[in-house]
């Protein structure tokens, strides 16, 4: 399966909420989710039924993938990593997701949106502990540092960075605007996971 190229803001509207793939414009009024909470299509209108407790849990695992930029079979591989930890697997797997390099780029202001940023990370302007990585899916933990080549630091985005980003950076983040270098300092915890996903329902699926 390719990666979705088309309108992420089809994606939002079928699945019926705010996924935050656009950047900006999904706080704003011009969102597509809120002038037209129907799912996308000519007929969309009329397709609003109940679902199958499968559709349900289906939709939840779907809404996951697309938020986070994750293909199927990768998506599985992290729900299998995450049954096989200590706790509660939803958590456990939201968590990691959270953990992926890419999205904390995106957590920490560097790019609008998780795709913006999961560019940025193959285009190689990060380094991790000091070595250079291009890698999106990368798992951060604890203690780790991120910062940013030299090369690119000199770039005009990067530059602007400098100066702090304006975003809220996740309590389990720290941010050094000024030498543009961030740390992990903890594992994040399930409330600091702002997406509306009921995970739960994401393990029912695995566990069918």
């Amino acid at each position: 399966m390719a990666r979705y190229t088309g309108s992420v803001c089809r994606l939002c509207r079928r699945e019926g909420t705010k996924l935050f793939l656009k950047g900006d414009k999904c706080y704003g009024t011009k969102c597509p989710v809120a002038l037209r909470p129907t799912p996308p299509g000519e007929h969309g209108h009329a397709r609003v039924r109940k679902q199958s407790e499968y559709g349900v849990q289906l939709r939840e695992k779907q809404k996951a993938k697309r938020a986070y930029g994750v293909l199927e079979n990768q998506f599985h591989r992290y729900f299998e990593k995450a049954e096989s930890q200590r706790g509660i697997t939803g958590d456990n797997l939201l968590i990691t997701l959270e953990r992926r390099l890419d999205n904390v780029v995106y957590r920490l202001g560097y790019a609008e949106n998780r795709a913006q940023a999961r560019q940025m990370v193959t285009h190689g302007h990060f380094e991790v502990n000091g070595i250079p990585s291009d890698i999106p899916s990368m798992i951060l933990k604890p203690g780790d540092l991120i910062g940013i080549r030299e090369k690119s630091a000199e770039s005009d985005h990067f530059k602007s960075l400098r100066e702090g980003t304006g975003k809220v950076v996740p309590k389990w983040l720290t941010i050094d605007a000024p030498n543009l270098k961030a740390t992990v300092d903890a594992m994040p915890k399930r409330e600091d996971i702002d997406l509306t996903i009921q995970e739960n329902l994401i393990v029912e699926l695995y566990s069918r």
